[in-house]
């Protein structure tokens, strides 16, 4: 939570050395957030060459999400046990091993195993990358500004991984699995000499090996069975039985937890208001954003007969708002507060989103779509950072990888899970067959659904708000007394809940 007082990031002005730590740490994070948009342009020219089935096809993005969602809690927590340098650099190199191995397979499985491997890894690397940042820049305006270029680069990586998909798949589908070996490559050379060592956690008793299972593995199978739950059935006997199977292993993991002295996740964070509202936040904006861009993708292509480049083409704008604001949202931050900027980029998701239920098969590039394109960058770049500067505020050092997995988490199983609800709506309407009217028709019901979803995500930040003015008010009323008072950071909305 605590910065030394000779550390560079408490400077206004950052050193070359420290610019260079971020930007391999957002390098990282870019290629994590490509990975998960880049491979959708790809899927039919991947499943021609391979001759895969739609069931085997889905397993190509299902494969990246498992590992990734699954893992994040361990990922975080070996952070903070491990080191988050030594987390960091291993994970790295296995991620452009992966990359390297996708990009070469000659068959539908091992281009599975390829793909989880890397969610595997990226669910080591975004939690260590995130908390190297929050330990590194002290609370408050520096790591603001940190979090807020780093988060950008997030929201970038994914808008762009459509954008490059359509440009590489007009060559081969393999150059969208092999562009991010060289890049993670590059970025581990740099990042050898310049993240700064960390100190393993000691002293804490032991690993918590039980919990880590319990917790990994109640992960993997919420992930596995939201996925599969379309094809199977959201009824069926398989499904329910796995969702019973994952309320008991979740139900275990939280025992394990609370008499655990070095738990995987300390329970005592999510007493706080303002942690538990980052998280469902995050789980409501990434779940509503994944499930929009996965029925855009359909509608241009299917009903519009727009090219793979031309559907990406139609998603930059969006992307180019994110890149051009990352240095602008620290600051904002810093001065409304964290409540304020969440609140109004989810109003600005859902005007973006019910704004495009206007759609039609004649294209309104125009009146619709790029309106709604460019509320949505808008929307992401003040909701994403904000959320992470919320979540890691107020969070002691050695428990910054943890919350940062918890974050991950939150965010992967939300894009999962209300991913496959927007695809069970989509297909119970019929979205398989008929005329292409009656294909639309069969969207809307979908974006209603994600439009629905944003305004939870709003509903839940609002409470945040009426907290934050009563701290102001506490603030004011103490001024005369208590100058300090006045210096407690804008973005801090309320303290993480008292150790367990």
């Amino acid at each position: 939570m605590t910065t030394p007082p000779n550390s560079p990031a408490t400077q206004d002005r950052w050193s070359p050395r420290l610019w260079g730590t971020l930007l391999v740490l957002c390098a990282a994070m870019f290629l994590d957030a490509l990975d998960v948009s880049m491979v959708g342009v790809a899927l039919p020219s991947i499943a021609t060459d391979l001759g895969l089935s739609t069931a085997t096809l889905q397993w190509i993005v299902s494969g990246y999400i498992l590992g990734y969602g699954g893992l994040l809690l361990l990922g975080g927590r070996a952070a903070d046990l491990l080191g988050r340098r030594r987390v960091f650099l291993i994970a790295l190199g296995v991620f452009a091993l992966a990359s390297l191995l996708g990009g070469l397979v000659d068959s539908g499985p091992l281009l599975i195993a390829s793909r989880f491997i890397k969610g595997l890894s990226a669910a080591f690397t975004a939690p260590a990358g995130l908390s190297i940042i929050t330990t590194t820049f002290k609370e408050g305006p520096q790591r603001n500004r940190a979090l807020s270029i780093y988060t950008t680069c997030a929201a970038t990586g994914f808008s762009m991984g459509l954008v490059l998909s359509g440009l590489l798949t007009e060559l081969s589908w393999r150059w969208t699995m092999l562009l991010p070996a060289p890049i993670a490559l590059i970025a581990l050379a740099f990042a050898l000499k310049l993240i700064p060592h960390s100190a393993r956690e000691e002293g804490r008793g032991g690993y918590d090996l039980p919990g880590a299972v319990t917790g990994t593995a109640a992960m993997l199978l919420l992930v596995f069975t939201v996925v599969q739950a379309p094809e199977a059935g959201w009824g069926s006997a398989r499904t329910l039985l796995s969702f019973l199977a994952t309320a008991a292993l979740l139900a275990a993991f939280v025992t394990i937890e609370r008499r655990s002295a070095s738990p995987l996740v300390r329970l005592g964070v999510l007493r706080s208001g303002s942690q538990v509202r980052a998280q469902l936040g995050a789980a409501a904006f990434f779940g509503s954003y994944v499930a929009f861009q996965f029925i855009v993708t359909q509608y241009m292509q299917s009903l519009l007969g727009w090219s793979a480049l031309q559907t990406a083409l139609a998603f930059l704008p969006a992307g180019l708002l994110v890149a051009l604001s990352s240095t602008k949202i620290g600051g904002i931050v810093d001065r409304f507060g964290t409540p304020r900027v969440i609140a109004v980029g989810f109003t600005l998701l859902v005007v973006g989103y019910a704004l495009f239920l206007r759609v039609s098969l004649t294209p309104q590039y125009a009146a619709v779509i790029l309106p709604s394109m460019l509320l949505l960058g808008a929307a992401c770049a003040l909701v994403f950072p904000s959320l992470n500067i919320q979540a890691t505020n107020g969070v002691a050092d050695e428990e910054q990888g943890m919350v940062s997995g918890l974050l991950n988490t939150s965010v992967q199983v939300g894009g999962a899970l209300f991913l496959a609800v927007v695809t069970a709506v989509i297909t119970a309407d019929g979205a398989g067959g008929g005329s292409p009217q009656a294909v639309l028709d069969s969207y809307r019901p979908g974006l209603a659904v994600v439009t629905v979803i944003a305004l939870a995500g709003l509903l839940i930040t609002l409470p945040g708000l009426r907290t934050r003015q009563r701290q102001e008010s506490l603030v004011v009323a103490k001024s005369a007394e208590a100058p300090a008072a006045a210096e407690t950071p804008a973005s801090a909305e309320e303290p993480v809940g008292a150790r367990d």
